[in-house]
């Protein structure tokens, strides 16, 4: 292992300065101090001295004549100073960053020095595993509809600074992500990204894992850029990266091309099947995110109001749960003498077996299952910790440990629940007394009716779309639900399934 070093005096953005490019053989190790920089001190040393990784602050390069132009994302409105204090994340943390273009001016005469420059960092940035080749979806429907905006404004420039190839499509109606993403041709792309909230990131795998080549496909590294009203999987995937949460950010994740494995849950109903990355809600939370779609106009305030609605009338369900405790949460519910397991089967064409994705294949033992027994205010069954960009639902989910992470509200006075609901800004609502807060492997759910109207059922909700309804409940008429409501609905975790691209 060696360095590749070249130095020269040059003018970076018109002031003299001396500059040493780093890069690392073999390349590829963008993190940590080993990994390929641009260094480089004024002349007189009144500064101190400047530095660009190359993995977390440069997004392209450009050789022009004796210039060398240096695209890069980096935090405040000044590459970073390598007299920071010691531990200083590269890239900025949580800092706000900004687009910005270093000009590396060489002597008269020395173009051949600009372009050496120029192929030795773009060689560097290739050796890193970068996306050349992007499919991306824009959402013009989400939240306040301005997904087109702001890929046109903030986005695409982005991705041409980093030099990636990109093909857009604007999806036209619910559901058409999934199609897309059925039928795509994935060897032509690096990549999937999905701009809007959560709804397009749920369509694209659903619609992956229904192919027949699921196995290979599954593979391609999805990115997600928030760009409608809730937006969980990106305020996770860059909060537990201690990034600032913003559109920027996350675009310079998916360029950086660093990658996290998430799990993906099977919802499974008889035959029927939902594939689940965020969550299931039941009660109060699901009759809040659903019944609110009536006031997206006020964007993500719309849950806090409905909130407040929903309090003062506050519901009770009838119904119970069974789940399989991850190890150290034996000792809650009761224990299950007996119980049947739920499984998918392989349907055929033509006579011959034409599986998609059935689902994790793993059984447990009915002496391994507990129970919870109802009323209920609310189930929240989650797989990443924030459920919007302001609601961390469980603040202990991770992203492919094998979990899923229950929280259970089985009665709760009016004034304390409102003191709860406000608590969920940083997950703390956990701790309350009424909060039942679990891991679990697999969770199955059999909902009731609402204890106040017997004729009247609840809404289950899994990452934004209902999947069950029950009779009387808001919006009937306009969406069935692909499930029944009342027979029990089981999730079962497929750890590190998918792949995300992750802010690393």
């Amino acid at each position: 292992m060696g360095d590749h070093r070249a130095t020269a005096k040059v003018r970076v953005n018109g002031a003299p300065a001396e500059a040493t490019l780093v890069c690392t053989e073999p390349p590829g190790a963008g993190e940590g101090e080993g990994g390929p920089e641009l260094r480089w001190r004024c002349d007189g040393g009144a500064l101190a001295e400047r530095a660009l990784s190359l993995d977390a602050d440069v997004l392209g390069v450009e050789a022009r004549g004796k210039e060398v132009v240096v695209k890069a994302f980096v935090a405040a409105d000044a590459a970073r100073s390598v007299s920071c204090a010691a531990g200083a994340r590269r890239g900025g943390g949580g800092r706000k960053r900004c687009r910005r273009d270093y000009v590396f001016e060489m002597a008269a005469g020395e173009d051949a020095a600009a372009a050496a420059w120029g192929d030795m960092m773009r060689r560097s940035l290739d050796s890193l595993g970068r996306p050349k080749r992007l499919f991306v979806l824009v959402n013009p429907f989400g939240g306040k509809k301005c997904a087109k905006k702001i890929y046109e404004a903030e986005i695409k420039p982005l991705f041409e600074a980093a030099g990636v190839n990109v093909t857009m499509q604007e999806t036209q109606y619910q559901g058409h992500a999934r199609e897309v993403a059925s039928s795509l041709d994935l060897a032509r792309y690096d990549g999937i990204v999905c701009v809007s909230g959560d709804g397009v990131l749920v369509e694209v795998v659903n619609g992956i894992l229904q192919r027949i080549d699921w196995e290979e496909a599954i593979k391609i590294p999805i990115g997600v850029v928030p760009a409608g009203t809730g937006n969980g999987m990106a305020k996770s995937l860059l909060h537990s990266a201690s990034e600032t949460y913003s559109v920027p950010n996350a675009v310079v994740a998916i360029i950086r091309g660093h990658r996290q494995s998430l799990d993906v849950c099977t919802i499974l109903q008889g035959t029927k099947k939902f594939f689940s990355v965020l969550n299931l809600t039941w009660g109060l939370v699901a009759d809040i995110d659903i019944e609110s779609e009536k006031c997206r106009w006020m964007g993500s305030a719309r849950f806090d109001v409905y909130a407040l609605v929903r309090i003062m009338n506050l519901r009770k369900y009838y119904g119970s749960i069974r789940f399989v405790p991850a190890p150290g949460y034996e000792a809650y519910g009761d224990p299950v003498k007996q119980f049947e397991n739920c499984t998918g089967e392989c349907q055929q064409q033509n006579g011959k077996p034409a599986c998609s994705y059935q689902g994790p294949s793993v059984e447990f033992q009915g002496s391994e299952w507990r129970s919870l027994d109802g009323p209920f205010v609310s189930v929240w069954i989650s797989n990443v910790p924030w459920a919007a960009e302001s609601i961390m639902a469980a603040p202990g989910a991770k992203f492919s440990d094998g979990y899923m992470d229950a929280a259970i509200l089985r009665d709760c006075p009016k004034a304390d629940l409102l003191a709860l609901l406000m608590k969920m800004s940083d997950g703390t609502y956990v701790k309350s007394p009424y909060v039942t807060y679990l891991k679990v492997r697999c969770f199955r759910l059999s909902p009731g009716q609402l204890v106040e109207n017997p004729k009247r059922g609840g809404i289950i909700d899994v990452d934004g779309e209902v999947i069950a309804r029950g009779e009387g409940t808001y919006g009937k008429n306009q969406n069935q639900g692909v499930m029944g409501y009342g027979p029990s609905i089981q999730m079962t975790v497929h750890r590190a399934l998918a792949t995300v691209y992750y802010p690393k």
